[in-house]
C-alpha cells in the first residue's frame, strides 16, 4: 500500500518564502499582501498556494453577505478593479418561525449584528476566484488541484512545509498507471488556510496542543441551495434570516435567504451540531423548512440550479486556539475567525489573512525562518476584529440554551448593553460529545421529497457538480471498523446516515442478515460534518486526490 513517508527522497521539492493551504479568502488575502508589502518594499519574496480544489473557488461555500470591511483594507479600489460586489443589500428581514405562521422583529428592535446596511450579497466563490486573478496578477503562484496532504517538520519539531498527495494510488493501495508522487514544498512560514477544520490545522492544533486552555471549537452544518426566481417575486439585495420551525426551540439553529441579482436567491440553513437527538437530520430540516408559506412563495414556479453543503467553525472568542506554532499559523476559518451572531466569515479571513501576511513578511525580511510569528496574533488583539468577536463572545452559548432564553440574552447583551458585559460564557462540550442514546430520544419522521420545492440527497449531490477518481483510496477513513455498527448503529441508531448531506454513510443489509456501514466516498462534498460530529471520533476525513471534490457556480 502507498503511504505517504516524510522521508522518501525520491520527491521532487520546491522552495519558498511562505506556502499557503488553501485557496480561499483567507489564504489568497495572505498571498496578496505578501506580495503588495514585496511590492512596496521593493524586494522579491517567493509565494505559493495549494488549492484541493479543481479551480480556485470549486470549493468555496457561503451563504453570502458579506462585510467590506476587510476588502477595503487590503484591495481599496476593489470596486474598480472589478471585485463581483454588485448586489448592496436593500431590506433586512428577520422572522420568528412558527408551522403556521411568521412574525417579523421590527428592524428598530434588531441588534447591529442583524443589520446589513453597506453589506453586499455575494458568490464568495466567484470573490475568490477574483482574489486569485488579483493574486497571480502580483506574482502569485497558485496551484489549483493539488491538496496539501502531509505537514513536514524540521529536525527541532519546526513546520518545514507540505507534502502534496500522491496521485494514481488505486483503491488496493497499490500504484496504478497514472501514478504520481507527491511534491514536497518548503517554506520559511507555512500558513494554514483551509477552512473550518481543516485536515491538517487539526494535526497541528493535536501536535503543538493549541487547544489548551480554551474552550472546544463548535460548528454549524450549513446547508444551501441557488435558484432561480419568478422575476415579480424577486427583490434585488432582499436579505431574510429566520428562526423557530422546523427546529425544536430547545436546537440551535436559523436560515437565510438572499435575493441577489439576475432574478437569483440563495437558501440555506444552519444546524448547529451540538443538537442531541441522533434522529436529527439537518438536510431534512432544511428541505422541510422550504415548505414554509413564507419561504415556499419566494421558490415555488422558480428553478433549483445548485446545492452545497459546508460546516462553519462558530465557537467565537472564547474558542480560538492559539494561533502560532514554530514555522507556521492557522489563519481564517482554519482558526474559527467567524462571527456567528453576524453569520459572517469572509470578512474575518481577509483581515486574519492580512495580519498573518504581515508577520510572515517582516520576519522573513529580518532573516527569520521556522520560528513563531507572534506579531500575528499581537496584532489580532489590538485589532477591530478582535473588539467585534469580543462583542459577541456569548452568542452561540446562550443560543444553544434554547430559542426563547437566547433571544432574549442575545438581545440584552447587543442592544442594550453594546456587548459590554462583565460574563462571559464558556462551550462545555465538543459536538461530538452532546449526542444521547436513541433509546432517549423520539424518532423525526420527515415527509417525502416532491422534487420541485424538497429534494433527496441523491440528486442534490449530482447537481454539487461533485466527482472523485472512483479507483483511489477512500478519504474518509475508519480508526476501527466495528465501530460504526456496535456503536454507532448499536447505540444512536446510526447518525452518520442522517447527518451527512450527501448521502455518503448508508448502512445496508449483509447476506447473513446483518448490516454493515457502505461509504459512498464520491458523493462527499468534503462538508467535514462526518469528522466533527461521529460520537465515537471514529471517522477522519483526510484529502482525496486533488481536484476532487465539487465544482460550485456561483455559490
Amino acid at each position: 500500500m502507498i503511504r505517504l513517508s516524510v522521508a522518501d527522497s525520491r520527491r521532487e521539492s520546491m522552495e519558498y518564502d511562505v506556502v499557503i493551504v488553501g485557496g480561499g479568502p483567507a489564504g489568497l488575502s495572505a498571498a496578496i499582501r505578501l506580495k503588495q508589502l514585496a511590492q512596496e518594499k521593493g524586494v522579491e519574496i517567493g509565494v505559493c498556494v495549494l488549492e484541493k480544489g479543481s479551480e480556485i473557488g470549486a470549493h468555496i461555500l457561503s451563504g453570502a453577505v458579506m462585510d467590506p470591511r476587510g476588502l477595503n483594507e487590503l484591495i481599496p479600489d476593489w470596486k474598480e478593479k472589478g471585485a463581483p460586489l454588485d448586489v448592496e443589500v436593500s431590506e433586512d428581514r428577520f422572522l420568528f418561525l412558527t408551522q403556521n405562521s411568521a412574525k417579523q422583529v421590527p428592524n428598530w428592535l434588531l441588534p447591529d449584528n442583524f443589520k446589513n446596511h453597506g453589506n453586499y450579497v455575494i458568490s464568495l466563490a466567484n470573490v475568490a476566484r477574483w482574489l486569485g486573478q488579483q493574486a497571480e496578477a502580483l506574482g502569485v503562484e497558485i496551484f489549483p488541484g493539488f491538496p496539501a496532504a502531509e505537514v513536514l517538520y524540521k529536525d527541532d519539531g519546526s513546520v518545514r512545509g507540505v507534502v502534496t498527495g500522491n496521485m494514481g494510488v488505486g483503491k488496493d493501495g497499490q500504484p496504478t498507471e497514472n501514478f504520481q508522487l507527491g511534491m514536497e514544498l518548503h517554506a520559511k512560514y507555512t500558513l494554514f488556510c483551509e477552512g473550518a477544520r481543516g485536515h491538517l490545522g487539526r494535526q497541528l492544533t493535536d501536535k503543538f496542543k493549541l487547544r489548551k486552555d480554551v474552550d472546544p471549537q463548535v460548528y454549524g452544518l450549513g446547508i444551501k441551495e441557488l435558484w432561480e426566481i419568478d422575476p415579480q417575486k424577486h427583490k434585488q439585495g432582499l436579505v431574510i434570516h429566520t428562526a423557530g420551525w422546523p427546529l425544536e426551540s430547545d436546537t440551535y439553529g436559523g436560515s437565510f435567504l438572499y435575493h441577489m441579482d439576475n432574478n437569483q436567491v440563495v437558501v440555506g440553513f444552519v444546524v448547529g451540531l451540538g443538537y442531541s437527538n441522533p434522529y436529527l437530520s439537518p438536510f431534512e430540516e432544511f428541505q422541510r423548512y422550504k415548505t414554509h408559506s413564507s419561504i415556499r412563495w419566494f421558490l415555488e414556479g422558480g428553478k433549483r440550479i445548485s446545492y452545497g453543503a459546508r460546516t462553519i467553525a462558530a465557537g467565537g472568542l472564547v474558542s480560538l486556539p492559539k494561533l502560532v506554532f514554530p514555522g507556521g499559523a492557522l489563519v481564517g476559518c482554519d482558526a474559527g475567525f467567524l462571527n456567528a451572531s453576524r453569520i459572517k466569515g469572509s470578512h474575518a479571513a481577509i483581515k486574519t489573512g492580512k495580519l498573518a501576511a504581515e508577520a510572515a513578511f517582516d520576519a522573513v525580511q529580518a532573516g527569520r525562518q521556522n520560528d513563531e510569528l507572534t506579531a500575528y496574533p499581537e496584532a489580532f488583539e489590538s485589532s477591530w476584529l478582535k473588539t467585534e468577536l469580543y462583542r459577541a463572545r456569548n452568542f452561540k452559548q446562550w443560543m444553544s440554551k434554547g430559542l426563547y432564553t437566547g433571544t432574549f440574552m442575545v438581545g440584552l447583551e447587543q442592544k442594550v448593553m453594546g456587548g459590554n458585559v462583565p460574563w462571559t460564557l464558556h462551550h462545555r462540550h465538543a459536538d461530538y460529545e452532546t449526542l444521547k442514546p436513541a433509546s432517549q430520544c423520539k424518532p423525526i419522521v420527515y415527509p417525502k421529497p416532491d422534487g420541485k420545492l424538497t429534494f433527496d440527497r441523491l440528486s442534490s449531490v449530482f447537481i454539487s457538480n461533485t466527482n472523485h477518481e472512483e479507483n483511489q483510496l477512500a478519504h474518509l477513513t475508519l480508526k476501527d471498523p466495528s465501530v460504526p455498527v456496535n456503536v454507532n448503529l448499536h447505540t444512536y441508531a446510526g447518525p452518520e446516515s442522517r447527518y451527512c448531506p450527501a448521502a455518503v454513510y448508508e448502512f445496508v443489509k449483509t447476506d447473513d442478515g446483518n448490516e454493515r456501514l457502505q461509504i459512498n466516498a464520491q458523493n462527499c462534498v468534503h462538508c467535514k460534518t462526518c469528522d466533527i460530529k461521529d460520537p465515537t471520533q471514529n471517522i477522519v476525513w483526510v484529502t482525496p486526490e486533488g481536484g476532487g471534490g465539487p465544482n460550485y457556480p456561483n455559490m
